[in-house]
């Protein structure tokens, strides 16, 4: 090869290195290009009331099967961290301060509120019967006692007849607690939540947030469906779900026709109702109780 083939070739050689490094440092100059899967709110999850807790240390509000919704002062957004798709004037209505609760049709009405809330374009006059009730400001500081006060001033300075608190209130001891508790379950309510008084503002799952219900219920992922038998065969048997910490148990109990004829897929997320826990942690008779809406 002579001189000069071999002084283009470095020529080339050096020119593609020059290249390769200006690319790769202006590829790590640009940001990171954003997902579009939403990052879920960090909220506060409510525990299991045992009766080891001090009743007198909380203050206590009816449970709502509703929709959990979060508002951050400029976007209503579901649990899951999709936007809500409410109307313009419900959106418009909501004050600045950031709030977090519950969209709510009445007791017993959950599957209503549901296919409500899910649909892409929303109806008017099915928003209009929507309230959106109140329970903790994200962030804001103070005990729980003072948000919940600043809570009642937020809602009643808005003056929007679909914006409201939830009321809370105190027990002088456990029977006070249990007689509120047998009330609310008597006339179809879900059931009582204890927010401990004294609590700062924080997300994630605790013992300041606990919830009485005459069932409890949890959610698991379903990883595999078992073939039913007799009667079922050609069915469902049960589904074979997975809890947050890896353990795995069927549900065989609570599904109907349509769950045995078309399964939830696998992957999906489904809300059981159990009684108690094994000392291994396995829940204790679970029951399927529905599908969880990925909204």
């Amino acid at each position: 090869m002579g001189a000069r083939m071999r002084r283009f070739c470095w020529i080339g050689l050096l020119a593609g290195i020059f290249f390769f490094s200006a690319n790769s440092a202006m590829a790590a100059a640009q940001p990171p290009a954003s997902s579009s899967t939403p990052s879920p709110p960090d909220i506060l999850l409510a525990k299991i009331w045992r009766d080891g807790f001090d009743p007198t240390a909380f203050l206590v509000s009816e449970k709502l099967d509703g929709v959990r919704a979060v508002w951050d002062g400029h976007e209503l957004r579901f649990r899951s961290g999709r936007p809500v798709p409410a109307p313009r004037w419900f959106i418009d209505a909501l004050p600045a301060q950031a709030l977090d609760g519950e969209l709510w049709l009445g007791r017993g009405r959950f599957d209503a509120l549901s296919a409500i809330v899910r649909k892409t374009d929303a109806v008017d006059a099915e928003w209009r019967q929507v309230r959106y009730m109140i329970f903790e400001l994200p962030g804001a500081s103070g005990s729980f006692s003072e948000r919940a006060a600043q809570m009642r001033a937020i809602t009643e300075s808005a003056r929007t007849p679909w914006l409201a608190a939830v009321p809370q209130f105190r027990v002088a001891d456990r029977a006070e607690l249990m007689a509120h508790y047998a009330e609310v379950v008597s006339h179809a309510g879900e059931g009582l939540m204890l927010h401990r008084a004294d609590a700062p503002y924080h997300g994630g799952r605790s013992d300041d947030l606990l919830k009485l219900k005459p069932a409890l219920d949890a959610e698991a992922v379903v990883v595999g469906h078992v073939p039913g038998k007799g009667r079922l065969a050609g069915q469902l048997g049960a589904l074979e779900v997975q809890m947050a910490d890896g353990k795995r148990f069927r549900i065989g109990s609570g599904l109907g026709a349509a769950e045995r004829r078309n399964p939830p897929p696998i992957g999906a997320t489904v809300t059981y109702r159990y009684q108690e826990s094994s000392k291994a942690g396995i829940p204790r008779f679970p029951r399927y109780w529905r599908l969880r809406e990925e909204f």
